[in-house]
């Protein structure tokens, strides 16, 4: 993918202040499934943490094409909209979420949020996603 657009730019300081981003996979009969998850961006690629059982993490498992999206800013959605597609991979070679400094740092008041600790959170959220996104679209 190519950073060094103007609108590139624009879309990689969202992945980097951006609180969630909607994860959208596609299951079995096809139909896509929309979702909010927390994120940060690392290495170049989207890294999401999720509960094993979860449905996100067995669609991906069976079909690793996956879109990122951003909420808009306005009502009419004619601003800041920011799509990528990619591919999804579950990555077992990613520490646990409490580990992951960057992770921590912007999640730390949603997981005490949860009543939960980090160590906690890593344990229930121990399925590490990382998306890399190969296609840009939008506008600003």
């Amino acid at each position: 993918m190519d950073w060094t657009t103007k609108f590139a730019r624009f879309a990689k300081r969202l992945l980097k202040v951006e609180y969630f981003i909607w994860l959208t996979t596609v299951d079995p009969t096809g139909k896509p499934q929309p979702r909010p998850v927390w994120f940060v961006w690392q290495d170049d690629s989207v890294l999401i943490f999720s509960q094993p059982a979860a449905h996100k993490v067995k669609h991906i498992q069976q079909n690793p094409n996956v879109s990122l999206h951003f909420n808009t800013e306005d009502t009419l959605g004619d601003k800041r909209v920011v799509i990528f597609t990619g591919r999804a991979v579950i990555d077992a070679a990613t520490p646990p979420a409490h580990t992951v400094r960057a992770y921590m740092r912007k999640y730390k008041s949603g997981i005490q949020g949860l009543n939960m600790t980090p160590s906690q959170f890593a344990q229930e959220y121990s399925c590490a996603i990382r998306i890399t996104p190969a296609n840009l679209r939008g506008w600003e």
